[in-house]
């Protein structure tokens, strides 16, 4: 029986970008942290997605983020790169320049607001992966964000090219990742894209998880990780028993909003988040901080 291969590890954490009070990017912070989250069990760490608030960098930000947090990291972990957009042609570019400045994968959301056919999504992705070979790529179907959803049968129309070679599932169910083993085989790394499904995604052949929580808990997540591998699957139940309640609440509002205010009350002041997004109500900050005592607690 062949395995999975893990090509960025077990947890790879979607980093926040820190802002300083100007709003411009805080380029040390940023690198303090990364290497803050390597310290507590991330093997990777992917700048500019989701979390680290995408949509509101500049490509000259996130080159400056990539050049900084590279340098942070060394070689102790893995930094991957948020290159996706809905352009193909920009995409190919984003991710060109993400390996020229030493990242060791790139994330490619399926492509938002404009709505591709899956002949187009699958187009879309061979085009870059042909496009820059010597990057490995995770793509990220995410469909409550991007309108689209990435079909398990288009990504296995992929699996010729070399480099794609992890998927980022974020759909909300475990079905997505049975149906992509099913078809996609043991070539393609499936991580969770829900800290809330890690533990049940891995039951159906998950690899790992592209994670928020781990910012707060990254020990715990990890811990979690090795004891269902391990078989020791009572106490990966346990595990995420535990973390599930601050799983949750760091959705309770749009993300990366939660977790820039539980960063906040943990000591690292990553600032708001750039407009449309707002920073977290009063109710969130002591939601949040409530469930942090529990676990510093526990």
């Amino acid at each position: 029986m062949s395995i999975t291969p893990t090509p960025f590890g077990r947890l790879v954490t979607a980093m926040v970008t820190p802002f300083a009070a100007d709003g411009s990017v805080d380029l040390e912070l940023a690198g303090r942290l990364a290497c803050h989250l390597v310290e507590q069990g991330s093997d990777a760490v992917l700048v500019s997605g989701t979390t680290g608030e995408s949509p509101t960098l500049s490509w000259e930000e996130v080159h400056d983020l990539l050049r900084a947090i590279r340098a942070a990291v060394g070689d102790r972990a893995q930094v991957l790169a948020g290159t996706g957009s809905n352009c193909t042609e920009e995409a190919v570019a984003a991710t060109r320049q993400a390996l020229a400045l030493g990242a060791d994968g790139a994330l490619l959301v399926v492509p938002y607001y404009n709505k591709p056919p899956q002949e187009g999504l699958a187009a879309h992705f061979r085009a870059i992966a042909e496009a820059v070979p010597a990057m490995p790529l995770m793509l990220y179907n995410i469909p409550g964000r991007t309108g689209c959803s990435l079909a398990a049968r288009t990504t296995a129309t992929l699996m010729d090219l070399d480099n794609v070679v992890a998927y980022k599932a974020a759909s909300g169910t475990t079905d997505e990742v049975s149906e992509l083993r099913r078809l996609c085989g043991n070539g393609l790394a499936v991580y969770s894209g829900d800290d809330s499904l890690t533990l049940p995604m891995l039951a159906v052949g998950a690899v790992g998880v592209v994670s928020v929580v781990s910012h707060l808990e990254g020990l715990r997540v990890k811990a979690m990780i090795e004891a269902y591998l391990a078989g020791r699957v009572q106490a990966a139940t346990e595990l995420h028993d535990l973390l599930l309640p601050l799983m949750k609440a760091l959705f309770i509002r749009p993300n990366p909003i939660p977790v820039k205010a539980a960063l906040a009350i943990s000591g690292w002041p990553v600032g708001n988040p750039r407009l449309p997004l707002i920073p977290a109500e009063d109710c969130v900050t002591q939601r949040l901080s409530e469930l942090m005592a529990i676990l510093r607690s526990t």
